[in-house]
């Protein structure tokens, strides 16, 4: 059964990757049926996740493990646990930081809408650095260091292209003299496969990756790996802790050894619950993407964008395909360039409405509109959707004549 039979909303052919308004990645059958096996049975979820955590510290090379509710649940949860620790009380003060370590230090660089996430646990953001002339874009290790006071949780990385950065070695060294954890923002950080392990050996504290974009998992899915310590936070500020400590799951780790006095309840992660379905679709959509041949994928986008772009040869757009940087993360692009003698970001901008507007829905990326310009993404794009696609831009670059 399909989207409009259920809903009455037309499917979207999906050139704009994976991006959430979107709903992410189309997911696979196998995904599809562990999410499915999951919701027909109970269990606990603290087993649960409990199970897919090690796995994923396995997978990662952390010490533990957790499923989150996309990776910017993640970067709130892993904000939330810098701040809190093992504190049952502090977990029960968040967003109120009244008397807690609550600032986490970001490069300017790297203060973006997604880092909105780690406010949301109450933490203060304190950027350091410059993002353009006079400063020429650089920020330096001292600038970081200078800003760690006796109020500062965490520093935050966002893995990016940005120019004149501290970089992730340097950031760990200083996070390390001053016993301050580093959170890595990492949720599109894939491929390579090789970047699961890459920020643990760097020596980040926590990282988080999104579940719905390469890995292929639910949409509302997450990774995120880390110091045990700090994962441990995490989970107890998640879980539905309406219990007793006397039946309380985890009484003889915690309790019965005066780690705790007691169980926290409903924490700040309560909102963001991860269900037993997407933590069965994560684990074996995780397993998929690690058994993938990459090559093989990497040339069935490139064949995407090729039949697309044989529908264009006779548009007013010029048509050109960009190779992913190697080695590291990346898959082919094909920007499409306006060509008219008017305003080209204007043209670009209805380009992108009437490929939604008009007949069947077909999302580009508006990424390069500035440079009067769509892209197509091969990442979420069906092979059999191509062919669609290529004559529906087509059709609305020939309205723009």
């Amino acid at each position: 059964m399909s989207l409009k039979e259920l809903l009455g909303v037309e499917p979207v052919i999906n050139g704009a990757g994976t991006l959430t308004r979107l709903g992410g990645m189309p997911l696979d059958e196998e995904v599809l049926d562990a999410m499915a096996a999951a919701g027909r049975e109970n269990a606990r979820i603290e087993d649960v996740q409990a199970a897919a955590g090690k796995y994923l510290a396995d997978v990662c090379g952390a010490e533990a493990g957790y499923v989150t509710a996309g990776a910017a649940a993640g970067l709130t949860v892993g904000a939330a646990a810098c701040m809190a620790g093992l504190s049952p009380a502090a977990m029960d003060q968040l967003p109120d930081t009244t008397g807690l370590k609550d600032e986490i230090i970001v490069q300017r660089a790297h203060v973006t809408a997604y880092s909105h996430a780690l406010r949301v646990s109450g933490a203060k953001l304190i950027d350091v650095g410059y993002v353009g002339y006079p400063g020429q874009g650089i920020t330096w290790g001292w600038q970081v260091e200078a800003a760690i006071t006796e109020r500062t949780a965490a520093i935050f990385y966002s893995v990016g292209s940005a120019k004149g950065i501290v970089e992730l070695p340097e950031l760990v060294e200083i996070g390390r003299r001053h016993n301050v954890p580093l959170i890595v923002d990492a949720a599109a950080a894939l491929p390579p496969k090789s970047n699961l392990k890459y920020f643990i050996e760097q020596g980040a504290d926590l990282v988080t990756f999104s579940g719905g974009k390469a890995i292929g998992g639910p949409q509302a899915s997450g990774i995120l790996v880390g110091r045990k310590d700090l994962i441990e936070s995490v989970a107890l500020q998640h879980q539905d802790m309406d219990v007793y400590p006397e039946t309380w799951t985890w009484r003889s780790d915690y309790i019965d050894t005066n780690k705790l006095p007691g169980p926290p309840h409903h924490g700040l992660g309560r909102p963001m619950k991860v269900g037993k379905e997407e933590i069965a679709g994560l684990v074996v959509a995780l397993r998929r993407f690690l058994d993938a041949d990459d090559e093989k994928e990497l040339q069935r986008q490139r064949d995407v964008l090729l039949t697309i772009a044989d529908h264009l040869t006779d548009c007013p757009a010029r048509v050109e395909m960009e190779e992913p940087a190697l080695p590291g993360p990346g898959y082919p692009v094909l920007k499409i360039y306006l060509e008219t003698s008017g305003d080209t970001r204007k043209a670009a901008a209805d380009l992108v409405n009437g490929l939604m507007d008009n007949g069947r829905p077909v999302a580009v990326s508006q990424g390069p509109m500035w440079d009067g310009a769509v892209a197509v993404l091969p990442t979420a794009l069906k092979t059999s959707d191509a062919a669609v696609a290529g004559r529906r831009i087509a059709e609305e670059l020939d309205r723009l004549r």
